[in-house]
């Protein structure tokens, strides 16, 4: 569906990059509650409106695939896969209105500066990443990006131990890398009270 989205002619009511004021959003929370989904969502309105959208992932990110972002509840779009934050910068075209980026959390801290970049050339960021780690440790560069952003959406998931709403990713294997990348194999949604560091 992406590249029907890409490849539409840019609407004439839309201005193109540069000619308005860009913006940043972060969309963040914790495992299974939803960011993906809601990335996708907001890029698949930005091509209904016609507007030139790119999306990008981490190239660590390989659960589903490499040549799209796919939600939890299988949603997906088309994306590119770039290994470091000056590979997004490189790779977005001229004419691109909208550029998402998924697990935002997995790049390099450059990702702050290049999202910065685009949104000073007048292009709408939106981006989607955990908050916390397993260890329910602010990641940095999430936290960094939501103090510049114009726009931060924090979500819920659901405690699976009591069904209050979740904000920790819990996780169940044994190993202490800070990124292990994973779905509800090694990871649930905990509350605050059934998190165990």
């Amino acid at each position: 569906m992406m590249e029907s989205l890409s490849n539409h002619a840019p609407n004439p009511g839309v201005r193109t990059p540069g000619a308005v004021a860009g913006t940043i959003e972060v969309i963040c929370g914790s495992m299974f509650s939803g960011k993906t989904q809601e990335l996708i969502r907001r890029l698949r309105l930005c091509g209904i409106a016609r507007q030139k959208v790119e999306v990008f992932n981490s190239a660590l990110d390989v659960r589903y695939g490499r040549n799209h972002i796919i939600s939890h509840d299988l949603s997906k779009i088309p994306s590119h896969a770039a290994k470091t934050s000056h590979e997004v910068l490189e790779k977005v075209d001229p004419a691109t209105q909208v550029v998402g980026i998924d697990e935002v959390h997995f790049f390099d801290e450059g990702i702050v500066g290049v999202c910065e970049a685009l949104a000073n050339q007048g292009r709408r960021v939106i981006v989607a990443g955990l908050d916390q780690d397993y260890k329910g440790e602010p990641f940095l560069i999430t936290a960094r990006l939501m103090a510049v952003a114009e726009f931060v959406t924090k979500n819920l998931a659901v405690c699976v131990v009591c069904g209050n709403p979740a904000n920790k990713s819990q996780r169940l294997t044994h190993t202490r890398k800070r990124i292990e990348v994973g779905a509800t194999s090694k990871y649930e949604a905990r509350c605050r009270r059934c998190f165990a560091k």
